[in-house]
């Protein structure tokens, strides 16, 4: 269909259109998640399909729905530098869109949000186009999306201390995957955040995330001996992680019941990877 036919249905507030068939309104959507257009990805495809999730209109239909966002985090799956990574990045927030909505009212059995969660954790870790701000064609930011659907997972009621386990461990290992350049786009602030919500869950002890940060803090002091790439790519995402989590952790709302111990952790953590910024100054 054509682009003022969903600037028709924006500007009627985003009522379901009558003309036409649900099916066929979502596999166009579905298929505009994958457009380099941000006009048409962003502005269009991606607020429909949030917007008639968080009003029920897929009630009946979220299983189907979240299994085909799923299915479109395999599109192109280890491409780098082309337009799939849209498809990928943008299906992940529906699927995490998906989920909100069975947390918010239960529609789904605890396994099918299981499912969903290890297809997310496997894409996220299989990803490789990890470009935040696209010239022209806008947000990729793959790793930020991903980071934003584990948030969201973690807040379902059918997660228990194991399975948000497993989500802690998969925001270290994206953290500690090797890369080409930093992470630049708020990433470490994001997958930060998706933490913050499971530590609100009070369900993960401190036994569990003292050694999940010393991981993290291992990485975050090693500097490589690069001739021709920079030493820095090593553990500079670590370290970017620690000092978000830091500040959301001493900053933000709703502190979890370890806030307190686990600030005294990543202080230590902060300070032995930062002992040159930290040293006493000499009189």
């Amino acid at each position: 269909m054509s682009g003022s036919y969903w600037s028709q249905v924006h500007a009627g507030g985003l009522a379901v259109p009558t003309d036409r068939p649900l099916d066929d309104l979502t596999a166009e959507l579905t298929r505009m998640l994958g457009s380099a257009d941000p006009a048409d990805r962003d502005g269009t495809a991606y607020p429909t399909l949030a917007t008639w999730i968080d009003r029920g209109v897929y009630d009946d239909l979220l299983a189907g729905l979240g299994d085909g966002m799923a299915a479109g985090l395999q599109v192109g799956l280890g491409e780098r530098g082309t337009d799939s990574v849209f498809r990928r990045s943008f299906s992940v927030l529906v699927l995490a869109e998906c989920i909100a909505r069975d947390n918010g009212r239960p529609l789904l059995p605890g396994g099918k949000i299981l499912e969903w969660g290890d297809r997310i954790a496997t894409w996220l870790l299989r990803e490789r186009d990890l470009r935040g701000h696209v010239t022209g064609s806008g947000w990729a930011h793959a790793v930020a999306h991903g980071a934003d659907a584990l948030g969201t997972l973690a807040e379902s009621p059918h997660l228990n201390t194991p399975e948000l386990t497993v989500v802690l461990d998969v925001i270290a290992d994206r953290v500690l995957l090797p890369v080409d350049t930093l992470f630049t786009s708020g990433e470490p602030d994001r997958l930060a955040r998706a933490t913050m919500k499971v530590l609100r869950r009070n369900l993960v002890p401190e036994r569990v995330l003292e050694p999940w940060i010393a991981r993290v803090a291992a990485a975050a002091g090693t500097r490589a001996s690069y001739d021709d790439r920079d030493p820095f790519l090593v553990g500079g995402n670590a370290q970017a992680f620690l000092r978000a989590l830091h500040l959301q952790l001493a900053l933000g709302p709703r502190p979890p019941e370890v806030r307190a111990d686990l600030l005294l952790v990543l202080v230590q953590a902060l300070k032995a990877t930062n002992p040159d910024f930290l040293l006493p100054t000499p009189g």
